[in-house]
């Protein structure tokens, strides 16, 4: 009497016939078939614990195996889709580069935070590799001359993409930083600005020369006004002039000081 250990052996093996049997009958029935898309996703349940198994490989990537498994089901529906079983591969030598592959390319196209060139990716991957096999080899870190001469960059090229492999994660500007008086300030938080006192800087140094320009009694008027902090009527009482002249004066001197400083920021 068989064993149950015998009987599940025999269960499986029994199953995996089925599932090459109905294989090559999905390749060969038109699409356009009443029983195509139920035997299709008959065949790709059977082998989805296959593509678990191929996700499993790359689980210690940074990526949840989840998300891994889902882009491994997408392969694998790639290969049951394209399977062509007269060619005389088996099926799971012709799906496993395919699921990886689209793992592969996952972890090429979408774990990047920053938008990197594919060629940049492809030479950041090997420049990786090549430095962690050439320590073993020197038995410390190699050179960015020694990683060019492997990999036949130059040294430029192999700097640029170091610089590639910082835009593999980048921080969070949310993320807390732990500073010496314990205060739960975060990275974004530390960060500078942009300090809105930077243009009244340039416009302070444009308008020098032409104030230069100004008579003395402008430039007396402004004075009183913006320095003085004097009321119209108590400049005109100081000139001898009407409020009314000390306001058209004013907005004479400003008119004209307005106009020569767009010139001025239209030529810088």
């Amino acid at each position: 009497m068989d064993s149950p250990v015998d009987e599940d052996s025999d269960d499986r093996a029994r199953e995996r016939a089925e599932a090459r049997a109905a294989l090559v009958r999905l390749s060969r029935m038109p699409r356009d078939d009443p029983e195509y898309d139920s035997l299709r996703e008959y065949v790709i349940g059977e082998y989805m614990s296959y593509a678990r198994y191929v996700a499993g490989r790359f689980r210690l990537r940074g990526e949840t195996l989840q998300d891994l498994e889902q882009v491994a089901y997408l392969g694998l529906v790639k290969a049951v889709d394209n399977y062509e079983p007269d060619y005389g591969t088996t099926f799971l030598t012709y799906a496993t580069p395919m699921i990886a592959g689209e793992i592969k390319r996952h972890f090429r196209d979408a774990t990047w935070d920053l938008h990197v060139p594919r060629r940049m990716q492809e030479v950041s991957a090997a420049v990786r590799a090549a430095e962690a096999e050439l320590t073993q080899v020197l038995g410390g870190p190699p050179s960015a001359e020694d990683i060019g001469r492997r990999l036949d960059l130059s040294a430029d090229e192999v700097a640029d993409a170091y610089e590639a492999v910082a835009a593999y994660h980048t921080a969070s500007l949310d993320v807390p930083v732990a500073l010496a008086d314990g205060d739960g300030s975060t990275l974004g938080d530390l960060l500078g600005d942009e300090d809105p006192g930077i243009e009244l800087v340039v416009d302070r140094e444009a308008l020098k020369p032409l104030l230069g320009k100004l008579t003395p009694r402008e430039k007396r008027i402004l004075l009183m006004r913006f320095f003085r902090n004097m009321s119209q009527a108590e400049i005109g009482s100081e000139l001898g002039v009407s409020q009314m002249q000390v306001s058209r004066l004013l907005s004479q001197i400003l008119g004209r000081l307005q106009e020569q400083l767009g010139v001025a920021r239209a030529e810088r």
